[in-house]
């Protein structure tokens, strides 16, 4: 399966959430590339869209392995490594004002919503390894939702099989198992700019306070 764009991503997403449509739900979208699924996901069903703010806690030696991840709200980490308790520490206080900085651009003063008892629907624009979205997932369990939900286009089948454990249903019509890369699924794979992400975020408040 090959989406024209992000948009086409959402709409074939869509269809598999009209059940969710009475419930009382959040879109948290990963950004940036998951913002314009989550858009057109949130006001089609006129569902509040947040951003999902998650980083990964690299290894010392060896940045692009993931020893944890930090939110705005917590941290997690990966009981398999031995890491000095000053480096993680360290580590996620630097990320932690990064993530702060990245909502207050974003979101402004905006609060966040309280998920407990919501439907939460987690969307990305699509899922290599599934790590940032496994991550979230830990994080967001402690906040006592109904309900987890991942809703992405397409994913690989390693990160497929891991989101499904860990989620209450995993939404993904594409699990190739020749997966690459996400934008290979994608006709238009156009990176997401900051100014995007702000501008659909605004769109949705406005459109949520006149419907």
């Amino acid at each position: 399966m090959i989406f024209e764009n992000r948009h086409d991503a959402a709409l074939q997403l869509i269809p598999y959430l009209r059940k969710y449509k009475n419930d009382e739900s959040v879109v948290l979208a990963i950004p940036r590339g998951g913002v314009p699924i989550g858009y057109y996901i949130a006001k089609e069903f006129k569902f509040p869209l947040e951003l999902l703010l998650t980083k990964k806690i690299g290894h010392p030696s060896n940045s692009e392995l993931a020893i944890g991840a930090v939110s705005l709200e917590g941290r997690v980490l990966d009981p398999r490594f031995n890491v000095d308790e000053s480096y993680i520490e360290a580590e996620t206080e630097r990320i932690h004002k990064s993530l702060k900085e990245r909502y207050k651009k974003f979101m402004g003063d905006r609060q966040p919503t309280d998920l407990k008892n919501k439907i939460v629907i987690i969307v990305d624009d699509g899922a290599a390894t599934g790590s940032t979205i496994l991550a979230s997932i830990e994080m967001i369990r402690h906040k006592n939702p109904a309900k987890i939900i991942v809703a992405v286009p397409v994913a690989s089948v390693a990160a497929a099989a891991k989101i499904r454990k860990a989620a209450d249903e995993l939404i993904c019509p594409a699990i190739p198992a020749d997966f690459a890369a996400v934008g290979q699924f994608y006709h238009d794979f156009s990176e997401v700019t900051d100014a995007e992400v702000i501008e659909l975020l605004n769109e949705m408040k406005d459109f949520r306070k006149a419907a």
